[in-house]
């Protein structure tokens, strides 16, 4: 500052004083100031695959769809959601979901926003009602085939009766059952054809994990790379991609408003969003993508809740 000092006083003696002056200060308040980056954008990001946003603080401000929070059929939006896990934790196709709640921007969801994620003029409640109840998990042995073996069954529908003591064997493809429904239950809500669906394993390697609704979620299958991944019914992909966390580039398929499955980790998509597929149709070869070796990851899920592929699977 010293140093500066006379070149100001010299300038202003000099009639340029003033000109001189503003920019030797200007100089060196930029050179106190902090240095300001430019905002990075990502432009890869998938429509439906960013993470919901934290609201600004505003007491006053009303979150879209804030009234029907805690409604059957509604999904309050989570810190980390996206609409493609939104879709798949209800059970539906992330589009049909942007579409019923007039989404433009799929990537604009709010923590606390509130969607509809049943069809308009479904009944909510009875679609709720038929979901599959918590089921107690036991562990369960593989055998030679890579097929769990049921060693007891759980008191988890409502009115069973208690746990039974010894192994019951039950028909591998046999369907969940489904409460009845009440007489107020719309057609669309209580079709018993969506349980009427033929299962194909979705891979030929073995079974190392087997379903646990709080861990796995599913089936872990082994096999190399390359392995073909299998279409386990008819149905149509609601999903090809890898955009959401932790499942590596993914295919969801929706065989109907009940049933979709999702098989994940894979190295190559064979499929497209939209496409209509058959049971048994090589949809993706198998991989290690957002995974720590080569597996499928295939999940089952009715009405957006996971539950044991095993139970619907045929034997081998």
């Amino acid at each position: 500052m010293k140093t500066i000092r006379p070149f100001i006083e010299t300038g202003l003696r000099c009639g340029r004083g003033t000109v001189l002056a503003l920019c030797v200060l200007s100089l060196l308040g930029g050179c106190a100031s902090p240095l300001h980056r430019a905002p990075v954008e990502d432009r890869g990001a998938r429509p439906g695959s960013v993470p919901a946003t934290v609201p600004a603080s505003d007491a006053t401000k009303v979150l879209p769809g804030a009234e029907n929070a805690g409604k059957p059929g509604y999904y309050s939006v989570k810190p980390s959601d996206t609409l493609i896990r939104i879709g798949l934790e209800s059970g539906q196709n992330w589009r049909d979901i942007a579409r019923w709640n007039n989404i433009d921007n799929p990537n604009l969801l709010e923590v606390g926003q509130v969607l509809r994620v049943v069809a308009p003029g479904t009944d909510a409640a009875a679609t709720a009602a038929r979901a599959v109840p918590p089921t107690k998990v036991e562990a369960r042995p593989l055998d030679a085939a890579g097929n769990s073996k049921p060693t007891a069954v759980a008191a988890s529908a409502p009115g069973a009766a208690s746990a039974v003591a010894t192994p019951v064997a039950a028909p591998a493809a046999a369907p969940a059952v489904v409460p009845a429904a009440s007489p107020a239950v719309s057609p669309a809500a209580s079709r018993d054809s969506d349980d009427d669906v033929t299962w194909g394993w979705p891979a030929g390697g073995s079974v190392t994990t087997p379903f646990d609704d709080v861990r796995t979620k599913g089936l872990v299958f082994a096999g190399k790379p390359g392995d073909p991944v299998l279409a386990a019914a008819d149905g149509r992909v609601v999903y090809a991609g890898s955009g959401l966390r932790g499942y590596g580039n993914l295919v969801i398929v929706k065989h109907n408003n009940t049933y979709l499955t999702a098989y994940a980790h894979n190295q190559t998509l064979l499929v497209k969003e939209d496409q209509v597929v058959r049971r048994g149709q090589k949809i993706a070869e198998m991989g290690s993508s957002d995974a720590e070796r080569v597996q499928l990851h295939f999940e089952l899920r009715k009405l957006g809740k996971p539950i044991d592929p095993a139970r619907l699977l045929p034997p081998r």
